[in-house]
This record gives structure tokens, sequence and C-alpha cells, in this order.
């Protein structure tokens, strides 16, 4: 097995491809069960990688989404309000 480097699963993408790989070496029934628990270590450090980016992100859109008093937006679910996005008629 060739662990990737860090450096190299460091953006959301990267890390989600390398966990597609590790799961299709895991489903092929072809890798050791040393080699399988090795897998399975990378890939919950790649889903910890994944889950913080997303978390990050979802923060800045949080940020983002505020009402004109500078107040975040809330709705029912306590979940930031969100709102569809349609183009002003001067860019169609």
């Amino acid at each position: 097995m060739t662990e990737q480097n860090p450096k190299e699963t460091n953006t959301f993408e990267s890390a989600f491809a390398r966990l597609e790989v590790i799961l299709e070496k895991m489903n092929s029934n072809t890798v050791s069960l040393d080699e399988s628990l090795k897998l399975f270590e990378e890939a919950d450090g790649l889903i910890n990688t994944c889950t913080k980016r997303l978390n990050d992100a979802e923060r800045k859109v949080e940020t983002l989404i505020k009402n004109r008093n500078g107040e975040l937006v809330m709705s029912p679910e306590q979940k930031p309000a969100t709102q569809n996005y349609t183009i002003p008629p001067t860019q169609r």
C-alpha cells in the first residue's frame, strides 16, 4: 500500500477522491486484513479532514447569509436560512 502524502490530501476534493479509492480497494476483497486495517485507519483520518472542511465551509456560508441588521437569519429548524438565487433581468 502506498500512503499519500498529507499535503496531497489537503483539499476536500483530493481527500474525497482518496476515500473513493480506499473504498474500492476494501470492497474488492483482494486486500489482506492488515492492509484493510491500515486503509480503514487512513480513511478515518480522511473522513475527519472532509468533515472539518465541510464544517468550515458551512460556517463561511453562514456568515454570508445575514439579514440587513447583520444578524444571521435562522430557519424554524435553527439552521441558516437560505434563499433561492434568481438571475437579475440585466444578466439574462
